[in-house]
């Protein structure tokens, strides 16, 4: 979805009004007719019905773990100002504007919103929908006015006159910038512990959706691998599992690549097309109530080579070492140099020439967040955080091997709190990529 800027603020209503797009008669009609061309894709179940909606009981309980952990790290208010966060908590939608709209949750305080004038009623709209409601305030500014002066204004009102403001990391730096100049009294410091330490950690709902997000996933695409066939381009395939994804009732999407493109962990643009013998990587995953998937799977169309054989057992392998390493307690670098080890004594190394990424990152309502798998993973901490159960995160370990082809396999995880557990059944190989997988 792209937001113009007339969308910068909107409810998480948005979802359900993608969702019912979807179901509109003459879309179903056509998707029926395609899918009736593909009958793995047309015996997809429809999983929408399973999803469970997010309440504001859940976010005001969300905005209560903030102000603990404001608390912990001496933080008297967080400000958000675009990106994801302002869902999570608010249910609120914000960003794209060159104009200043701004969510302050004070640690002891009534929150309050800062908005252009003229869009008052839209913003208290959007705040009585949410957990807020009437408790937060709104505070507006003329086109000729500093909204960096109203936020202070706002503190100060909350007896905040010299206290530490967190900056939520998606804040644009012009923002965060002319609120330093505009209130030389407020220390202003990254929000991350207190955003990432709420968001990191799952509680049962959040990984209820993740769980259905990655099985529609899976299930899409072991229907798009038994539906594709020599002489398809990867567009076409890419349009399979919309189709598919239309199928199963989420918005979700992939990235196919084919053969030599396979080397590149990101892929390329260039036009690709199948042929017997092809190897195959799809990348991506789906939303469910705002939470994301993240799956590869690589698979032949035909017979794979020994070569392509061996280095998808070191590849899963490798996986497999990450999997029985990740457990609450750890630095998540520990995680990555488990998997990284497999490959480079598999003879596929040193250290990132043929395994060329990181391990995998944290993964929720954004499909990149905290933490990461990775050595000096710090991205807003003093020190590297450990990780903790409820954490998720992809576990991805690759080999490409430029001008040939790479394998990657890629499933969601959870830190359980005596391990790690994946979302997902793993690839069993590549002879067998799908396995006899049963949901």
């Amino acid at each position: 979805m792209s937001f113009t800027r007339r969308r910068f603020l909107s409810t998480g209503l948005a979802t359900a009004a993608g969702a019912a797009a979807i179901a509109k008669p003459g879309v179903v009609a056509a998707q029926a007719a395609s899918t009736a061309t593909f009958p793995a894709i047309a015996r997809l179940p429809t999983l929408s019905a399973q999803a469970r909606a997010f309440t504001n009981a859940e976010r005001q309980t969300r905005i209560e773990r903030a102000r603990q952990l404001m608390a912990e790290n001496r933080i008297d208010a967080i400000l958000i100002a675009g990106g994801t966060s302002g869902l999570y908590f608010a249910d609120l939608r914000m960003g794209g504007s060159e104009r200043l709209w701004a969510l302050v949750i004070p640690a002891k305080n009534k929150p309050f919103m800062v908005t252009p004038a003229f869009e008052e009623g839209r913003a208290r709209e959007a705040l009585d929908a949410g957990p807020l409601g009437k408790e937060a305030q709104v505070l507006t500014w003329q086109e000729d006015e500093s909204p960096f002066a109203l936020v202070g204004k706002g503190l100060r009102d909350r007896g905040i006159a010299t206290g530490t403001l967190g900056i939520d990391e998606n804040t644009k730096f012009v923002f965060a910038d002319s609120i330093r100049a505009a209130n030389p009294h407020l220390n202003l410091v990254s929000a991350t512990p207190v955003t990432a330490g709420c968001r990191m950690i799952k509680d049962a709902h959040e990984l209820e959706c993740m769980r259905l997000a990655s099985k529609a996933t899976l299930l899409v695409y072991r229907a798009v691998a038994q539906s594709v066939r020599v002489g398809m381009t990867n567009a076409e395939v890419e349009n399979l599992v919309q189709l598919a994804y239309a199928k199963v009732g989420f918005p979700g999407e992939a990235s196919l690549n084919i053969d030599e493109f396979t080397a590149l962990p990101h892929g390329s643009a260039q036009p690709q097309t199948l042929r017997e013998g092809s190897i195959l990587m799809l990348d991506d995953g789906c939303t469910v109530e705002g939470y994301q998937s993240d799956l590869t799977r690589t698979f032949v169309l035909g017979k794979p080579t020994d070569k392509m054989k061996k280095v998808f057992d070191v590849v899963k392998t490798a996986q497999t070492a990450a999997l029985k390493t990740a457990r609450p307690g750890i630095v998540a670098g520990d995680v990555d140099a488990a998997a990284r080890k497999v490959i480079v004594d598999a003879g596929y190394g040193p250290g990132f020439r043929y395994f060329t990424h990181r391990l995998g990152h944290g993964i929720g309502m954004d499909g990149h967040e905290w933490p990461y798998f990775v050595k000096n993973n710090m991205f807003g901490w003093d020190v590297a955080p450990r990780l903790k159960a409820g954490m998720t995160f992809s576990d991805e370990p690759g080999v490409y091997i430029k001008g040939e082809f790479g394998i990657r396999l890629e499933d969601d995880l959870v830190i359980t709190p005596d391990g790690a557990e994946l979302l997902t059944p793993q690839s069993p190989s590549i002879d067998d990529p799908f396995g006899g997988m049963v949901y």
